[in-house]
């Protein structure tokens, strides 16, 4: 399994959004970078995803899991552009904060501080396991600990 983080302004699309979509996910659809989407074509079913709010809020606020391979987003015609489906599958007890992931020199090297504006990211499972241990998440379970 790989692990990702990907990026989404609340007031555009919000965890609890993301959560109402249940088992059938939703499209991450609208991303227009070339790393972004070749990320996403890496992907694979069932890798595990932190969702991240950006601009209002910067913390991991969820976790999901791809649900459907890359393929044409459907808000465009231009087939340069691909994305995945994604699903939620936990809330974070704790959001995990953009400052407290730089204060923690576990995660220095993570693309989050590294490659801040890059809204789909890889994470290394170390990385992962740090970030779901600060959140107060059981990350081989996804439950609370």
């Amino acid at each position: 399994m790989n692990y990702w983080l990907m990026k989404s302004e609340p007031d555009a699309w919000s965890w609890e959004q993301q959560k109402a979509k249940g088992k059938a996910g939703e499209e991450w659809s609208g991303i227009r970078n070339y790393q972004a989407r070749n990320f996403m074509r890496e992907m694979k079913l069932g890798d595990q995803v932190f969702f991240y709010h950006s601009n209002k809020g910067l913390e991991v606020v969820g976790i999901a899991e791809v649900c459907a391979l890359s393929a044409p987003d459907s808000t465009t015609d231009d087939e340069r552009w691909d994305c995945v489906h994604i699903r939620a599958l936990a809330d974070m007890p704790k959001p995990v904060s953009l400052k407290d992931v730089k204060a923690n020199a576990k995660l220095e090297e993570m693309s989050l501080v590294k490659s801040f504006r890059l809204s789909v990211q890889p994470v290394l499972a170390s990385e992962w396991k740090e970030v779901c241990r600060m959140g107060g998440i059981d990350p081989k379970t996804l439950k609370p600990v």
